[in-house]
């Protein structure tokens, strides 16, 4: 997608380096003008249009980090939004919605009033499996001990003790006694608990079996099993397999091409880049046969975490050995491999020289950590005191940063070079400022700095909880939830059936009638005026000829119905609507409200371009516009060709509402302009290309039964959103002004797919509005 092309001498925010001596002359007039209080107002500016929509967790944690610490702590300002006067910043609120994706907020946007009047700044989040564990860090002692030397390890009541091994999660699940690699496999119950391809599971039609089907016994072999995916139109697809044997070797390292259009390559985890996919020929089902043909019928696969491997491979295999489970903890949290790795064998693995992990020496490290496993016994993982060695790696990385911010030498104190992602949790950073955050939903810190979970806190309790803390704190996390019952992946595959067929409806429009003879080339060209079609069929099932019409964006939709309604076009009087289906009965209201939703405040939409023209053309033709600030012209996300439409974005509502006057019917260079307020100019853009574009990943029986499903408690579900809409709007207006405010829809990215989350973001003043 083309990246938006910025007018009249406006740059990206993060770019935007104001020289001091004009900011504070410009202070200084605005005192003697009576207007003093503004200076100590903070400001929150971000471009977010166009290509500059998705964001990355390290981007938002950039925002985060600075927000809470600010350039006294050499914190440096985001690379893709900029806050003014971040000292002044009253604090930092983040309320997040458990396991709740762009989706949720799409299919409820009637009902989410008020997120979507208040936010004005809002971007795509790349989709997490557990965007709280890395915020968090993964639940270790965030609360550092002090003495006269500095940090020590935490007391003896944050930790298990090694005699006390009854305690200990692998204890109550394995016992003290040594046993065989069959006692370590997954049941059939655990798989289907933890989401692995199971045979005969109707989501897993289609998949191959193994055939690894002789019984297995604790001298079978044992194979590691590591992948690398990427984020296609699809969904998660294999880019990279690595398979060793029991003895480390590696038997299979090879690249794989993914079958739909990637949209994220995810080059800083998987290490695979564009330039490294393009000679590669192998295809998913040539690695499926070879993986039957390399596997002995009694095969043993080990992996971290090995569903989604499976899932990505779209195998079945029923002998596993799960290393994340393996090493068990309490209230199912996972260690992760890397720590794995250097606790219990001493390797050092994903290192951050690396770009991107290795699937092979991942492969090898978790076959290497089963074979511990099996060989040592339960008694001797348990007196390894995991949990101990995490926390204590926890507190050595703040205790290193809070030694790296110690003055040095003369009074000159040592600068920190941050790498571009964080590489340690973020709230440890806050930790060593001496700031306590606060933390509250199902997973809290306690007293001693432990983060727990507590599952049975509900929404309510939250916001009770939330209303009397918050304004004490500088820096709070607010985690909200639907409920376990409506994150289940029967239900999140409904939910996303269901928007897409709405969002289809929506696009679409029906003209006619035609008369027998009618010239299909002119109905395509007037049509194609109002935006970029998908596809043009003819109706024939009518009396007379009907056309339907399925446009790539929904203001041209909207324009067909609104100009050509009524109108004549190759030789008739025809009528323009959208298909009637009873999810259809909203769309006018719908229509009407993202019309005036704050995000789209001085955006218009302009169809009916040249395909030839370019953006300098655009800008030089559309540079008379006054105020205009931002020119996107879209380009197809596969082909990478032009639309012929774009979306002007102006500095002031009143300077969109008189372009709008003059842009329609203008003509440009031969071609003739419509245009209208724009409805989905944002991230919202590119999210409806993808679902438009999207292949079903499961037959319509299946489909339709999971669509039922939601069906039954879709009314309640509605009621649960208003509820949790509420929620926030209470605590938005309780949040002391000049408080940095943001709500994120982490997205899911699970083995059932992946759908990317939504951020929403402002600077409460004193309307109760956003100040940026």
């Amino acid at each position: 997608m083309a990246e938006p092309v910025r007018l009249n001498g406006y740059k990206r925010p993060a770019g935007d380096a104001e020289d001091a001596g004009t900011r504070r002359a410009a202070l200084k007039r605005r005192k003697a003008d009576g207007g003093g209080p503004q200076e100590t107002s903070s400001r929150l500016s971000a471009a977010l249009f166009g290509e500059d929509c998705e964001i990355s967790h390290d981007q938002l944690y950039e925002l985060l980090k600075y927000a809470a610490l600010g350039k006294c702590h050499n914190a440096t300002q985001p690379s893709w939004c900029r806050i003014y006067h971040q000292s002044h910043l009253a604090g930092v609120v983040v309320i997040v919605l458990h396991e709740m994706s762009q989706l949720h907020f799409y299919k409820f946007y009637l009902q989410f009033k008020h997120l979507r009047k208040v936010f004005q700044h809002r971007f795509t989040l790349t989709p997490s499996a557990n965007f709280l564990a890395s915020l968090y860090g993964e639940g270790a002692n965030l609360e550092p001990h002090n003495t006269a030397q500095g940090l020590t390890s935490p007391s003896s009541d944050c930790i298990p003790k090694s005699s006390d091994l009854q305690c200990d999660p692998i204890i109550r699940k394995y016992g003290e006694k040594k046993q065989g690699l069959t006692s370590y496999t997954l049941t059939l119950e655990e798989q289907k608990k933890h989401d692995y391809p199971i045979k005969g599971s109707p989501r897993c039609k289609g998949f191959v079996h193994t055939e690894c089907d002789q019984q297995r016994t604790d001298s079978s072999p044992l194979f590691g099993l590591d992948c690398e995916m990427c984020l296609t139109a699809k969904g998660n697809e294999v880019t990279r397999v690595s398979l060793v044997d029991a003895q480390g070797r590696c038997l299979l390292n090879e690249l794989v091409k993914p079958e739909s259009t990637v949209v994220n390559y995810r080059t800083r985890f998987s290490g695979i880049t564009k330039k490294m996919l393009l000679p590669v020929k192998t295809k998913l089902s040539d690695i499926q046969t070879r993986l039957k043909q390399m596997l002995p019928h009694d095969a043993v696969l080990v992996g971290h975490s090995l569903n989604s491997d499976l899932q990505a491979l779209e195998m079945i295999h029923p002998s596993v050995i799960d290393t994340s489970l393996l090493f068990a903890r309490n209230e199912g949290r996972r260690f992760k491999l890397k720590f794995l790795a250097k606790a219990v064998l001493g390797k050092e693995i994903q290192c951050e020289q690396k770009l991107g992990h290795d699937p092979a020496e991942d492969a090898r490290a978790a076959l290497e950590l089963a074979q511990f496993f099996i060989e040592q016994g339960p008694a001797k993982v348990a007196e390894l005191n995991l949990e101990m060695l995490l926390t204590a790696e926890k507190l050595a990385e703040v205790s290193q940063n809070k030694a790296a911010l110690q003055p040095q030498g003369c009074g000159v104190q040592k600068q920190l070079k941050e790498p571009p992602h964080l590489s340690k949790p973020f709230l440890d950073c806050l930790q060593v400022t001496g700031q306590k955050p606060l933390l509250l939903g199902r997973q809290e810190l306690d007293s001693s700095g432990l983060c727990q979970s507590n599952l049975s806190t509900s929404n309510k309790q939250i916001l009770q909880r939330a209303l009397e803390d918050v304004p004490l704190s500088t820096f709070s996390i607010i985690q909200f939830s639907l409920g376990p019952e409506y994150i289940a992946s029967h239900f999140l595959a409904g939910l996303c059936e269901k928007v897409r067929s709405k969002l289809t409806d929506m696009l679409t429009i029906y003209a006619g009638p035609f008369e027998e003879s009618f010239c299909l080339k002119s109905v395509k060209k007037e049509f194609g005026r109002c935006g970029p079609i998908q596809s043009l069929t003819v109706v024939t099932e009518t009396f007379q000829p009907y056309v339907c019409i399925r446009y790539e964006v929904l203001e041209g939709a909207q324009l067909a119905v609104e100009s050509l309604n009524g109108t004549e076009v190759a030789g008739s009087c025809i009528k323009v609507q959208r298909p009637v289906t009873a999810a259809m009965l909203d769309c006018d209201v719908l229509i009407k409200e993202l019309e005036l939703d704050v995000e789209n405040e001085g955006v218009i939409y302009v169809a009916g371009l040249k395909k030839s023209f370019t953006e300098t053309d655009l800008q030089e033709e559309f540079s008379q516009l006054k105020d205009l600030e931002t020119l996107f012209l879209p380009k197809d996300l596969q082909s990478g060709k032009h639309r012929n439409c774009c979306f002007l974005k102006f500095q002031k509502s009143q300077s969109a509402a008189d372009a709008l006057e003059v842009l329609n019917g203008w003509t440009m260079k031969g071609s003739k302009l419509r245009s209208r307020n724009a409805l989905a100019s944002g991230h919202l853009w590119r999210w409806i290309w993808q679902m438009n574009h999207s292949k079903r990943k499961e037959g319509g029986d299946i489909l339709y039964e999971k669509m039922q499903q939601l069906s039954a408690c879709e009314e309640d579900l509605r009621k649960k959103v208003k509820q949790l809409d509420h929620h926030i709007k209470k605590l938005y207006r309780r949040l002391q002004n000049n408080t940095l405010c943001i709500v994120l829809f982490p997205g899911v990215n699970s083995t059932h797919g992946s759908e990317p989350g939504l951020g929403l973001m402002g600077i409460k003043e004193d309307g109760g509005r956003r100040a940026c």
